[in-house]
């Protein structure tokens, strides 16, 4: 089962480099073999929203949705259940001072 996690901090949120340091997190999950892919997302500042309404398109800039956690990155994570992705969540550096978001991924219909 596929699971995206949502990587969520609170704007003004101040940690060391060392805190939010993913790079061990990455090793452990890549050498069990559970990671997908992952990425950092560039700040909310740089976000575009599109819409269709009434056939007009609106492209505005920034999020579209004001959320007190903005997303700051993501991970794909092929794993058996949910229980599993919960606790490879709970390992995840930004779990300590953010919140993870775990979504399950439609499996592709062929």
């Amino acid at each position: 089962m596929r699971y995206l996690f949502l990587i969520c901090v609170e704007p003004g949120t101040t940690v060391t480099p060392e805190q939010a340091n993913p790079g061990p997190w990455v090793d452990e999950m890549t050498e069990r073999k559970v990671r997908v892919l992952g990425d950092r997302l560039r700040p909310d500042s740089d976000a575009t929203t599109v819409r269709v309404r009434d056939a007009e398109l609106l492209v505005s800039d920034g999020p579209f949705v004001e959320t007190r956690e903005l997303v700051g990155g993501f991970d794909v994570i092929d794993c058996d259940d949910l229980d599993e992705a919960i606790e490879i969540a709970s390992k995840h550096p930004v779990a300590r001072f953010g919140t993870i978001e775990i979504r399950p991924i439609w499996p592709m219909v062929r």
